[in-house]
């Protein structure tokens, strides 16, 4: 073993493990949400991305991701099944192949999970594997690799902290364009759309800022100032938005709402990602009130225009994870990480971000499109009329979440 930092493996190693607990965390808080009779299949959704895509990370994903590059577009398949991911460094890091690996195999489980929020409630969990499937190989792992991995974004000196672009834009534009696709919930004249469980939501939440330290702050692959500067960007922002996001629903809706903070906190940890590593924590602050009112703007649009977008995935992770990149190319200052915004005149820097955060965007949603409308020539990405109205989870699993 070369150059190993123990302290940094140990940093990415817990990282790791606290982004793994946002899986569950994503269940919890997306199960709360959703009519009881979903429960379990929205759940489901999420905890069964822990096995496929650790299969496809091992199977060839990785060293997609991370090997070396090819024209700037993909990497190789070097570490294919592992391959030469052992105790050593790779990529001149500090930290063991094997910690590295299992730290961005995290990253690539929670992403398309994310995306699984805004078609909850009708959509088959066979196609659902599909989708996985093909949307973690075209759409993810390219991404990382352009951002990353090496790939041409990286060249251009387009950055993202800890995943703005290839994890927030990726899967909310994602999301919006499978709202398109596979239409809206069908809502019976006696049911309510309220979230079933406001406990699980806020269970859920508490996962989730919990993991988000490590999800922001093992970013820095090494125990020092950089980690620490991403775990305090990543508690402010999430912090300055939910209580701007409790007060602007207090006032649009006349009380105030425990959902409406939750998702609050969730939309400025979404925003604060790219730029949790490059700037100060006043600029994360500002950045979580941001956060709230640009999020909060969002799907109050969305309502307005009719999408369907169930649990609000576009409005808090695609146009949060969108703002958050931008803001890196007004906030960054370079005695943090070595970038620098337009606070410290460079105007490079933000426009290659807007754009990279734009095109990120556009591929996602185009290619999520085109994805979906294959695969319903093939099969019906949506489940019959007669299981929506019964619910996936006795429809599509033959279980109940409540027996009492």
């Amino acid at each position: 073993m070369q150059n190993i930092d123990s302290a940094a493996t140990a940093l990415v190693l817990m990282s790791a493990a606290l982004v793994f607990v946002m899986t569950p965390g994503l269940a919890f808080f997306y199960g709360g949400l959703v009519r009881r009779k979903n429960v379990l299949s929205i759940m489901m959704q999420s905890f069964i991305s822990l096995g496929i895509v650790t299969a496809i990370w091992v199977l060839g994903g990785f060293s997609l991701a991370f090997g070396k590059d090819i024209g700037g577009i993909i990497g190789d398949l070097r570490y294919f099944a592992l391959n030469g991911v052992g105790f050593d460094p790779i990529n001149g890091q500090t930290i063991p192949a094997l910690a590295f690996f299992v730290y961005q195999e995290m990253f690539a489980i929670i992403t398309p999970a994310l995306i699984t929020g805004a078609f909850a409630d009708r959509v088959n969990f066979k196609s659902y594997l599909i989708f996985l499937v093909f949307w973690s190989v075209l759409i993810y792992i390219p991404l990382v690799h352009w951002i990353w991995g090496g790939g041409f974004l990286a060249k251009l000196g387009v950055v993202d902290f800890a995943g703005g672009i290839v994890v927030h834009i990726s899967a909310g534009f994602a999301a919006l364009a499978s709202v398109f696709i596979v239409g809206k919930r069908k809502i019976l004249p006696t049911e309510k759309t309220q979230p079933h469980n406001i406990t699980y939501v806020a269970l859920g939440t508490g996962l989730l800022w919990f993991g988000w330290f490590g999800f922001n702050g093992g970013s820095a692959l090494a125990a020092n100032g950089l980690a620490s500067i991403a775990f305090v960007n990543t508690d402010v922002a999430g912090s300055m938005a939910m209580i701007t996001w409790l007060f602007i629903s207090w006032i649009h809706e006349g009380k105030p709402s425990m959902t409406g903070a939750l998702t609050g906190a969730v939309a400025g940890l979404a925003t604060i990602t790219p730029a949790a590593g490059y700037v100060q924590p006043w600029a994360a602050a500002i950045i979580g009130v941001l956060a709230a009112f640009v999020c909060y703007g969002a799907m109050q649009l969305r309502i307005k225009w009719g999408w369907d977008d169930a649990l609000d995935v576009w409005g808090c992770h695609g146009v949060g994870g969108l703002l958050g990149t931008i803001m890196v190319g007004v906030f960054a200052v370079s005695s943090v990480n070595g970038v620098s915004g337009l606070i410290e005149g460079n105007v490079r820097q933000f426009g290659i971000q807007v754009l990279a955060g734009v095109g990120a965007a556009a591929f996602a949603f185009g290619l999520t499109w085109i994805i979906l409308k294959i695969m319903n020539i093939f099969s019906p990405v949506r489940v019959p009329d007669m299981v929506e109205e019964k619910g996936l989870d006795e429809g599509l699993f033959g279980e109940q979440a409540y027996t009492l």
